[in-house]
């Protein structure tokens, strides 16, 4: 039940706080830099793949070993550095073989994936912690 509930918040929150940044950022930040490189409309079943396997990995790199004791801050250690690293595994990967892709853009993007991943984890961690409890 524990990770049932974990999995949950993690999905809810992240899911919440991304599309909370896309609806702001898209028009604003990536599309200029990318233009046309960009779908008018995302393509739906690759996001909805990646948007309920994502909080699988922050459940059990940062969520559950903050559940096994090491409280809200370790979750979100883990989640930021989560974040960091998945993160800028695919914006380096895009600015390495993407004509468009700009330094700025893989600076602001990891920075964000490292704060949602903190964000998602560290939430998720308090709100299974209390549910569970």
């Amino acid at each position: 039940m524990t990770t049932i509930c974990a999995y949950a918040a993690t999905l809810v929150l992240f899911l919440a706080a991304d599309m909370v940044w896309l609806g702001t950022m898209t028009g604003r930040f990536y599309r200029p830099v990318l233009g046309d490189l960009l779908l008018a409309k995302p393509n739906l079943l690759p996001a909805a793949v990646f948007y309920l396997s994502y909080p699988v990995g922050l459940v059990i790199f940062a969520v559950m070993p903050g559940l096994r004791g090491g409280g809200v801050t370790q979750a979100a250690i883990w989640g930021a550095l989560f974040g960091l690293f998945t993160y800028a595994t695919y914006d380096l990967t895009n600015q390495a073989t993407l004509r468009n892709w700009s330094s700025m853009l893989t600076v602001v993007d990891v920075a964000w994936g490292t704060i949602l991943g903190a964000f998602a984890a560290s939430g998720a961690t308090w709100i299974a912690g209390r549910l569970t409890s």
